[in-house]
């Protein structure tokens, strides 16, 4: 007989692998995809895919998988930060309410851990009075060197809607970058075939930005923002490709002898549409760009 289970709101719109390993068992994902081909996984009495989307009380029945062990995982260790960064974050928060809270990202700190980095955004605000009761979903990143408005969600069910949104471009973003050079007041919008590298494997995908120039001159330009994709450092490397990388740019401006270090990028404002409500955000630019600004343009 298999073992059944009923699909509850907190999952709804999850991949049935993902749901697998969280309810169920914590296998490879090689694993998932040959117990499924093996008709191990039914939903709904038929056989499906790994990518299956589940729906509020969709029926998982598992079949004989006794013999397969949990996946060693290593333990993930969490940044924990000191109470005086914690109660800094109340300087940052633009909006809070029972499904999200909206942040003026600092400059300098990841959205989540990685690699390269441990002190991040999430283990932080799980510590603060704003996640007492729930935690922290991420919904979209920003650059580790990019500051300004970041969302994220309180829980499943608003995180799933917000990823919803951005993948059907219903939230819309602006960023102000500072940018070496005039740039050519033709422009007003960039589109590009952007190259990336997964496993020595070429992905070619289009980016499109709108540009406004907002202040300029010989040096150093002002710009506004309107990425239309959502593409891996995509603004950083279409102001490149036309001659005006962003200052401060040590990844793709290798020839940057400018002695600012911060990235001149900031997520300036943010609007999206819920039930028929239009939600609107802003987020000041931080010191160290207000005073670039105000020397050389």
């Amino acid at each position: 007989m298999p073992k059944s289970f009923t699909v509850d709101d907190d999952f709804i719109g999850s991949r049935l692998d993902k749901w697998f390993k969280n309810k169920v068992i914590n296998l490879p994902h090689s694993l998932i995809e040959k117990i499924i081909r093996q008709n191990k996984i039914k939903v709904n009495k038929r056989k499906t895919k790994s990518s299956y989307r589940l729906q509020t009380g969709d029926l998982v029945e598992v079949y004989d998988i006794t013999k397969f062990k949990p996946a060693d995982n290593k333990k993930v260790i969490k940044y924990l930060p000191k109470k005086k960064e914690i109660g800094a974050y109340d300087d940052h928060i633009i909006e809070d309410n029972q499904n999200f809270i909206i942040i003026n990202k600092p400059i300098g700190i990841p959205v989540q851990s990685g690699t390269k980095s441990f002190r991040n955004i999430i283990d932080i605000l799980k510590n603060t009075k704003y996640f007492e009761n729930s935690k922290p979903f991420i919904v979209h990143r920003l650059d580790k060197e990019t500051s300004g408005v970041l969302i994220i969600a309180k829980n499943r069910k608003f995180a799933q809607l917000f990823t919803s949104l951005f993948r059907i471009r219903k939230i819309h973003k602006t960023y102000l970058a500072l940018v070496h050079g005039k740039v050519n007041k033709s422009i007003k919008i960039m589109k590009d075939e952007l190259i990336y590298y997964e496993n020595k494997k070429k992905i070619v995908q289009k980016a499109i930005s709108n540009l406004k120039i907002i202040k300029s001159n010989e040096n150093y330009s002002l710009l506004e923002l309107n990425p239309i994709t959502g593409r891996k450092h995509q603004l950083r490397r279409q102001l490149l490709n036309i001659g005006n990388p962003i200052v401060g740019d040590d990844k793709y401006f290798l020839n940057n002898n400018n002695k600012i270090k911060n990235l001149m990028l900031h997520a300036y404002k943010i609007k999206f549409m819920i039930n028929n409500v239009q939600y609107n955000f802003k987020a000041k630019y931080n010191n160290i760009f207000e005073d670039f600004l105000k020397k050389n343009i």
